[in-house]
């Protein structure tokens, strides 16, 4: 007789899989990480220079202030260098992430696209032919240079038909252009030349607090516009059919857009001259982490721009000592290689 087989063990209660994470609860911490590593470079960037200042002589100068010369280091020369970072690296990315959602383009930049010229170049002639030597009229100049040179590489990149592609060639060419105009101004008129020669590769060393007092209206304007048409620039993103289909107002979006972009673009190349690549490199790192939502992206790319920026300008200092490189060469040396490394990628190539 053949024994019955015995029977099967009980399988084991299948265990249910552990829920996952919600995705925004990611996002927020990373925002909170992210909002901790700007404040440490915050902290270095009035810490570390050509002089160095401990910490408690940091915190003495910014609450204590006495007068001595640690002090006014601290509270007259680096607190206001390090705010204008702060402003002006948020400007540039929120600046970025905004053009490169609206054209549907991953290699826009204000750089790329040619908008720091174009504002550089009427902030130049200003000076040149005009004048000008005050904030408030470099402010002016430089968004209405950012604004036309948006609007010709928008229609020089064909409008409807624009391709990524189109619209960097067409930023390219006008950027080149305008360098060319502003080299000559500078050859032709040797006093403008002495005025704008820090000014134009890109500088956060002439930072005061009136200079951060006085743009930081316009960059907060710029920036409450961009946050508040995330939304609407995602369905952007989706292509002009799916976004009316969704409800979009696409004349809208894209004016509330440019308006946006020129207030930041203008007011940061205002101050500190042209810095380009800060609006590239940033959203790319980004999405990442957030992926294509625009209302994460934004926040982001406005926090961590200035960590971007402000590390490169700590940079520039350190190497050079006792002098300095401006910021805006240190940026352009790390994001040139980065905008190659864009262009030749295998999605890049396809567009």
């Amino acid at each position: 007789m053949v024994d019955s087989p015995p029977e099967a063990a009980a399988a084991p209660a299948p265990v249910a899989p552990a829920a996952p994470r919600p995705r925004h609860l990611t996002r927020s911490a990373g925002l909170l990480a992210a909002v901790a590593v700007l404040a440490v470079i915050t902290v270095l960037g009035i810490a570390v220079g050509a002089k160095q200042v401990p910490l408690d002589q940091v915190w003495h100068g910014l609450f204590h202030y006495s007068g001595a010369d640690t002090d006014v280091v601290v509270r007259d020369v680096r607190l206001p260098r390090t705010l204008l970072g702060l402003i002006v690296g948020a400007a540039l990315g929120l600046a970025g992430t905004v053009m490169q959602a609206l054209t549907r383009n991953p290699l826009a930049d204000p750089g790329v696209l040619g908008v720091n010229a174009g504002a550089s170049a009427a902030v130049v002639s200003a000076i040149s032919f005009l004048g000008v030597t005050s904030l408030t009229g470099y402010v002016w100049f430089a968004f209405a240079g950012a604004a036309v040179v948006s609007v010709a590489v928008y229609v020089l990149g064909g409008t409807r038909n624009a391709t990524p592609v189109r619209l960097a060639l067409a930023g390219t060419a006008l950027t080149a252009v305008l360098v060319g105009y502003i080299n000559a101004v500078n050859l032709m008129d040797t006093a403008a030349l002495d005025k704008m020669r820090f000014w134009t590769v890109g500088s956060l060393a002439a930072a005061t607090m009136e200079t951060v007092t006085g743009i930081a209206p316009f960059l907060a304007v710029g920036a409450v516009l961009a946050l508040l048409i995330a939304r609407p620039l995602n369905a952007v993103a989706l292509g002009d059919d799916q976004a009316k289909a969704l409800g979009a107002r696409l004349t809208r979006t894209r004016v509330l857009s440019m308006a946006a972009v020129t207030l930041l673009c203008g007011g940061a190349t205002a101050v500190c001259g042209p810095i380009v690549y800060v609006g590239l490199m940033v959203p790319h790192a980004v999405r990442a982490v957030t992926g294509p939502d625009m209302r994460w992206i934004l926040p982001y790319s406005a926090v961590l721009s200035p960590v971007l920026l402000l590390g490169a300008d700590i940079l520039g200092r350190v190497v050079a000592r006792p002098g300095e490189l401006q910021v805006g060469i240190v940026t352009a040396v790390i994001g040139g290689p980065v905008f190659i490394y864009l262009v030749r990628r295998r999605r890049m190539s396809q567009l």
